[in-house]
């Protein structure tokens, strides 16, 4: 599960690739945190998909098909209203 206190670390993580690793004229370090599950409006709150930290869910397996079915149309859903798109 994310836990919020990941923000904190992660980011000591991506300064330190920054100063120490980062070559010139590469971009920015990013993190892409892989969890079993997440709070979308924990992770809205603190801006994470805004910056260099990205959150997502990871699957052990698929599941049931009209579970899936109802997180694709949700998630369609979310990013019509983001983008002002209408449903077509």
């Amino acid at each position: 599960d994310f836990k919020p206190e990941y923000k904190g670390q992660v980011e000591l993580y991506l300064k330190w690739l920054a100063k120490h690793e980062q070559q010139a004229g590469e971009n920015p370090p990013i993190a892409l945190l892989l969890c079993s599950s997440k709070d979308n409006e924990v992770v809205e709150l603190m801006e994470l998909e805004q910056g260099d930290i990205h959150v997502s869910e990871y699957w052990l397996q698929l599941p049931p098909k009209a579970v899936l079915q109802a997180k694709l149309h949700k998630a369609i859903k979310e990013a019509r209203l983001r983008l002002g798109v209408g449903d077509e």
